[in-house]
């Protein structure tokens, strides 16, 4: 399918062919047939990424914080790919359409193949053909409601959100700043509640526009022309409410708003423009100054928008899809009228075009829609605690099955497949793979189509596609990387382990017991043992380095690993435990891995305490020779403090890691790792290097089944440990 893409980094627009996104369950996939245009948001984002590094960079100072934040944790190295990464990639646009449900996902009951739906969304209601779209981000169609006037429902629910803020009452005076495509539709939906409506903009067309859809009046705002019609309406007293629905760098709305509005008066800022204050006006009139969030409530909720968890009406009324169908019925009822607002539709195969002309102001337009090629025939005219003391690590078993895989000719590839292609697989895995010799990429799986596109682009896998089943069919793949979301890790791996195939999954194997019972009865059932769990520390060179400097030991040994993970930004993925699991169990393993490979032994039991939250934790490993390592995980520490540092003693020695940029051993002779490293190595090059050669060879995998096994139920068991209050014994594996 056809999808219109951007590069951010060159600003490169393009109509890209793209895999055609699978159906997931708790929504449903349409076919686009029309979709609109944002000319404020969409266009600012074009012009954005016309800008030159150090534009972008103004352009976006939060961001820039980010990345220096990246650094200082990171290394320069890894932040520069990582961000390189994301500015040369292919990302998508539009947000706002309409469309024929082709496909129902699991668990959707109110919609059927071939209704007619509105659609919302920045990563759901794409410039595509087809969109997969969750269910509290559609909704049907009114019948009698034109597809390309439904195609309006997103951005008419951007300012039905932003009047819903106002509080507007019958009989008031609003002042809409801004009359493009929001502000026209705000003035619609101010004056269907009986509010009138002065507009202010510096088009002549677009104020003579508003008026034909029902502004009292409007005029330049630099003019006298907006303030005697205020005064006018209000008898001196000032407008009840001011509706910012203007871009760009001027400061010149708010100190309007300021100057027009009445004694304590409302300021909704739907758009966005500059908002320096003017203190002394806003504190004199007290004026009340409201932000109106996108389409209303459930917006940026992960649990609303994907999961489809709706709010209880009784406590939020009008939620974003709430919104969504209320703006449709206006315009089914024909109390809004967005048929004057349509200045182009374009055929969509003229997408890339028609951005253009809009950037080079060509196209003189308030709202553009992209007609799609079903809609051909249509005229181009517009229209409580548990205890837990004792844990059993499951027993691994292997019955006869295929057994390890069949060695290879040397000049023979090695075929991968990936599935998943996010922010780690593209930053830390690829770039490692895709330069080395003897492996050919195969294909990538993704769930949406644009990072499916965006991997085979850069990393030149031969194939690029969101069908999972035709990847484990294929008995030319050698091995699959599972690099999803920790929720998925166990299910895939079990899923490629039956087809046969040699797995690569990132950490977490698993989030719960009967997801790692589920993996191992998968190679019990198959006879395929031939698996590798990402924990890439004990790859590193130089804690290789400094391990066999330290020698061997005699006596038991104290490890202490203190991690200061830091904070999460708001709305990262790691948050959503419901789903993701909590952030130790899916970062854990790393560190247990680390502390058992550098022990030589399974932890025998757990014991972990946790402050508020569960957020900061001590986890206490104990070993079978009364060794025992202390992994301190703390988010509250000095964001510029080394990320992870590592002691280990016993026999007189001392070995010292400071974050992966230098080591120590401290014996009767000491050592010290003689430079600094270019970057911090934390050995993925190195992994990935024995996996592909076990894959090769079919010799044994890098890291034996039990100690993947033995690290995923320590990991378990630290929940358990938090939940009993006590330490939870481990079965051995070996």
């Amino acid at each position: 399918m056809k999808q219109v893409v951007q590069n951010y980094k060159s600003g490169e627009l393009a109509l890209l062919d793209v895999p055609v996104p699978g159906c997931k369950p708790g929504g449903v996939l349409v076919r686009s047939a029309y979709s609109l245009i944002s000319t404020g948001t969409e266009l600012m984002k074009v012009s954005e990424a016309g800008m030159s590094m150090v534009g972008k960079a103004r352009s976006r100072p939060d961001q820039v914080a980010k990345v220096m934040q990246s650094v200082a944790t990171n290394g320069l190295p890894a932040t520069y790919r990582k961000v390189m990464g994301k500015l040369d990639s292919y990302t998508p646009l539009g947000y706002s359409l309409c469309g024929v449900v082709e496909q129902v996902g699991a668990g959707i009951d109110d919609v059927k193949v071939g209704d007619l739906v509105a659609c919302a969304g920045n990563e759901h209601a794409l410039h595509a053909e087809l969109n997969w779209v969750p269910k509290n981000l559609y909704a049907p169609v009114p019948d009698g409601l034109a597809p390309r006037h439904a195609a309006f429902g997103t951005v008419g629910s951007i300012a039905m959100q932003g009047v819903r803020q106002g509080e507007p009452q019958l009989g008031e005076v609003a002042l809409v700043i801004g009359l493009g495509l929001i502000g026209q539709l705000v003035v619609q939906l101010l004056t269907a509640s009986g509010v009138r409506v002065v507009g202010a903009d510096p088009d002549p067309a677009r104020c003579e526009l508003a008026e034909r859809l029902g502004a009292a009046a409007c005029g330049d705002p630099s003019s006298a022309a907006v303030e005697n019609s205020v005064a006018e309406l209000t008898g001196g007293h000032g407008v009840d409410q001011v509706y910012l629905a203007a871009g760009g760098g001027s400061n010149q709305p708010v100190e309007l708003a300021a100057r027009l509005c009445r004694d304590r008066g409302r300021v909704v800022d739907i758009g966005k423009c500059r908002l320096d204050l003017p203190w002394n006006a806003y504190y004199e009139k007290e004026l009340d100054v409201r932000f109106s969030r996108s389409y209303g409530p459930g917006r940026y909720d992960p649990s609303y928008e994907l999961e489809g968890r709706d709010y209880p009406i009784g406590y939020v009324r009008w939620t974003e899809r709430r919104n969504l169908a209320c703006f449709l019925d206006l315009a089914a009822r024909g109390r809004v009228d967005v048929e004057p607002l349509i200045s182009h539709i374009a055929g969509f195969d003229d997408a890339v075009e028609t951005y253009r002309s809009l950037k080079d102001g060509e196209l003189k337009a308030v709202a553009v829609l992209f007609r799609y090629p079903e809609q051909a025939a249509e005229t181009e005219t517009p229209e409580t605690p548990v205890k837990a003391p004792e844990l059993a690590v499951p027993a691994v078993k292997r019955s006869g099955g295929e057994g390890p895989a069949p060695v290879r000719a040397a000049k023979t590839p090695v075929r991968l497949a990936f599935v998943g292609a996010g922010n780690y697989a593209t930053s830390m895995l690829l770039p490692h793979l895709a330069r080395r010799e003897g492996v050919e990429l195969s294909t990538v799986v993704t769930t949406t189509a644009l990072s499916a596109a965006n991997a085979q682009r850069k990393f030149g896998f031969a194939e690029a596609t969101t069908d999972l089943d035709a990847v484990l069919g294929d008995k030319s793949i050698d091995a699959v990387f599972v690099v999803t979301r920790h929720s998925s890790h166990a299910e895939l791996t079990r899923q490629a382990l039956l087809a046969g195939k040699t797995v690569f999954v990132e950490k977490p194997l698993a989030l719960t017991e009967d997801e790692l019972a589920g993996v191992l009865a998968a190679v019990e059932e198959s006879g395929n043992d031939r698996l590798q769990v990402g924990f890439n520390r004990r790859f590193s060179p130089l804690l290789q380095e400094a391990r066999n400097r330290f020698g061997a030991r005699t006596g038991p040994a104290s490890l202490r690993y203190l991690v200061n993970a830091g904070r999460l930004t708001h709305g990262s993925w790691y948050l959503q435990q419901g789903t993701e699991g909590s952030r130790f169990a899916g970062e854990g393993g790393h560190f247990i891995d680390t502390a058992g490979w550098l022990l030589d032994a399974d932890p025998v039991s757990v014991y972990a305490v946790a402050s508020s939250g569960n957020e900061d934790l001590q986890v206490v490993l104990r070993y079978a020779d009364e060794s025992t390592a202390t992994i301190s995980y703390v988010t509250t520490g000095a964001p510029g403090f080394p990320k992870e540092t590592l002691d280990l003693v016993a026999d007189g020695k001392v070995l010292r890691l400071d974050d992966f940029v230098r080591a120590s051993v401290h014996s009767r002779k000491r050592w010290v790792s003689s430079r600094l490293p270019k970057a911090r190595d934390k050995g993925q090059s190195a992994e990935l290097a024995a996996f592909v050669k076990a894959v090769r060879t079919g010799g044994p995998m890098p890291v034996p089944l039990e100690s993947l096994v033995a690290t995923t139920a320590a990991t378990l068991a630290v929940q358990s440990a938090l939940a009993a209050g006590a330490p939870v014994t481990l079965a051995s594996t070996r």
